[in-house]
């Protein structure tokens, strides 16, 4: 994607120095570049960091470290008896960023609400095909089938008319794709004959106003001093886009970040032996995982798959990636969620089995493409070396692998194809705290072509999780998820890799920070000592 700066072009964009390390400056070494600065066309959480956190405001909101749902634009809401309307009481005095081609002539009203949800759904929505529209999210949630309208009662007053009940919904509107733009700049730009403006130069109420982006380099925000709720601490927010995890670390020590991402497991111990350097750790609500293209033979047979994983020596990988900070997954949400089943027995590391499965199914000679991601994430902190080590096992029952992989973006867009060739490595941190936000978004029928990478659609696994989400209490949902996880692993869509410990490296002058159990980093509450 090629970000239009023409509009900045008073803004420097010069590398990081020492000098940007100031009390009023706090700079964030981050893993990679956004895909773009509209998280609702998007799923990746390095895009949510740089989009929806500091730009952004949702109806609802996550309280920072907790999956405890806060007031957000929408002060209150009500729920109707059957749990098909939901209104939202819309705050009100809530302005809008303004950049060079956009000063708003109006406080965020109802307008804004409908128009953010309705270009996802609605295909005659002038922006439903803009920046590409696949809407992930969305579409993954089942929400086209959800959402039979939404409804402005006034202007600080929307309804949400639903056709069923959904019990994460309120915590939905919390996440990233919720987040709300604004229509009157979005109509300003497709006036001017500029849409995609909406996804490179973006306008929000978030406590940060973006300044500047120079690809695969730098992003530059300012404190917004109009943001209805707390104030930033810092009057700048800077993220160094540094791939590299060792050169953020060094970056972190001699001052030129202040806060980096995603440490190599092998160095967190010295980082903790450091004593000007500060490392928080906290269990990650997360899964690694290797999905097959279930669409593609001999990927499309269970029993394939099956034997695929019980190739993949899981402790190797735990013993060798992760380096203490992880955990082997059996089940495809982290063992942390509540419906998480225990009682499900993990596929045993047997090559041996492995190889005669294959035969039984007349599988030989086989060549697998294994997609290896190429930025750290909390769930698989190097996926070149699982790739290798995937590789290694694999060769052992006679299968060839290629690895490939492509720049971040490119690697989530291809990775979608309905007919992609290999397995993918990927992950997943959780976005609300709910098991559907995992096997629905993740493994359900509507996600298919889109979050759903494994392309599987079992039709018994998806009225199991269907039927969940309209039940209204944990107790009565739980099973129901529970009975999803054992079709998942007869099903083997994945191997199911890792749940890792998640660490952030900060220098010690850094105040506020909180590890989000949601995964993202989140810098509005930041400060930094004198």
């Amino acid at each position: 994607m090629s970000f239009r700066l023409s509009l900045f072009a008073g803004v420097a964009c010069a590398a990081l120095g020492a000098s940007a390390a100031s009390a009023q400056s706090l700079v964030y070494c981050s893993e990679g570049s956004p895909e773009g600065f509209d998280p609702a066309l998007y799923t990746a959480g390095t895009t949510f960091d740089a989009s929806s956190h500091p730009i952004y405001n949702r109806l609802t909101e996550f309280k920072v470290g907790t999956t405890e749902v806060l007031p957000g634009l929408a002060e209150s809401w009500t729920v109707s008896e059957d749990g098909k309307a939901i209104t939202f009481n819309l705050r009100k005095g809530v302005k809008f960023h303004s950049n060079a081609n956009f000063t708003p002539t109006r406080d965020f009203n109802a307008d804004d609400v409908i128009f953010s949800f309705d270009r996802q759904g609605n295909p005659e929505n002038p922006y439903n095909q803009v920046s590409g529209g696949t809407w992930e999210y969305y579409t993954g949630m089942s929400m086209p089938e959800l959402v039979s309208s939404i409804e402005k009662v006034d202007d600080y007053t929307v309804k949400f008319n639903l056709t069923r009940p959904e019990a994460p919904f309120i915590a939905n509107m919390a996440m990233d794709f919720g987040s709300i733009v604004s229509k009157e700049y979005a109509d300003a730009m497709m006036a001017a004959g500029t849409p995609e403006m909406l996804n490179q130069a973006p306008i929000g109420t978030g406590p940060f106003a973006f300044q500047a982006y120079q690809k695969d380099a730098v992003i530059r925000y300012l404190r917004n001093d109009d943001y209805w709720g707390d104030a930033a601490k810092v009057q700048s927010l800077i993220f160094a886009i540094t791939p590299d995890a060792s050169v953020r670390y060094q970056k972190v020590k001699a001052g030129e970040c202040h806060v980096m991402a995603y440490p190599t497991p092998a160095d967190v111990q010295a980082m903790k032996d450091d004593s000007d350097i500060v490392v928080m750790e906290q269990e990650g609500l997360n899964v690694g995982y290797l999905a097959y293209n279930t669409k593609v033979a001999p990927y499309d047979n269970p029993k394939v798959r099956k034997a695929l994983n019980m190739a993949i020596d899981k402790q190797a990988i735990i013993d060798v990636v992760f380096q203490g900070s992880g955990q082997i997954a059996k089940n495809p949400i982290p063992p942390t969620m509540w419906s998480y089943n225990d009682a499900i027995q993990d596929d045993a590391f047997d090559p041996e089995s492995a190889k005669k499965m294959l035969a039984d199914e007349g599988v030989s000679d086989l060549n697998l493409k294994i997609w290896a991601m190429p930025v750290q994430r909390p769930y698989n902190p190097n996926a070149r070396r699982m790739a290798e080590l995937m590789q290694e096992d694999f060769s052992n029952i006679g299968v060839t692998v290629e690895i490939v992989s492509y720049e971040w973006g490119e690697y989530l867009d291809r990775s979608k194809a309905e007919d992609r060739d290999g397995a993918v490595l990927l992950g997943w941190t959780g976005d609300n705290g709910d098991p559907d936000n995992f096997l629905a978004v993740l493994l359900g029928c509507d996600a298919v072509g889109a979050s759903n990478r494994a392309q599987w659609c079992n039709e018994e696994f998806d009225e199991v999780i269907k039927q969940a989400k309209v039940l209204p209490t944990q107790a009565e949902r739980a099973p129901l998820y529970e009975k999803a996880q054992v079709i998942f692993k007869e099903q083997a869509p994945w191997a199911t890799i890792a749940h890792s410990v998640v660490y952030m490296t900060m220098r010690p002058e850094v105040e506020g920070y909180v590890v989000h159990p949601l995964g993202g980093h989140i810098f509005n509450q930041v400060g930094l000592s004198q």
